[in-house]
């Protein structure tokens, strides 16, 4: 899908905040509301933007946040698709260089945490899973890709 710039001035204020109503989308970008509505469905059903809410993991009860470095033996598809069932793991990529994986992962205490690892351990075809935990999130956007 090609964005416009029309598209990305509804992405954009949409970012600002996801309940705005079509209408007042509309009068800011020169469209109808039905026009708007139309344009959000479609960017919608072609997974080029999600409208959810944001929430703070600390007040969620999760106050335990890391990354885990993960290298894998065989099939780093097959590693994903286990890993990415877990539902604690909230962010997961493939990377290139010397890590295979890396899952961002957030749990209710040290214990929940130190089993999480240890599941992700246990899948077949991890090798080694190194974990960096979070003592503070310094920045933490999701308001990029329109500028």
């Amino acid at each position: 899908m090609t964005l416009d710039e029309t598209s990305r001035s509804i992405i954009r204020l949409l970012q600002m905040d996801g309940r705005r109503a079509y209408a007042d989308i509309a009068k800011e970008v020169g469209l109808s509301e039905a026009a708007v509505r139309q344009r959000v469905r479609r960017l919608l059903e072609a997974e080029v933007i999600q409208i959810v809410a944001v929430t703070d993991q600390i007040q969620m009860g999760y106050p335990r946040a890391a990354m885990i470095a993960i290298n894998v033996d065989g099939d780093v598809q097959h590693c994903a698709k286990l890993i990415g069932e877990i539902d604690e793991v909230d962010y997961l990529v493939s990377t290139a260089g010397g890590i295979d994986l890396f899952a961002e992962v957030f749990a209710a205490d040290d214990d929940h945490l130190f089993a999480l690892i240890n599941r992700i351990r246990a899948i077949d075809g991890v090798r080694n899973a190194q974990t960096y935990m979070y003592f503070k999130i310094h920045k933490q956007t999701y308001q990029w890709g329109v500028k």
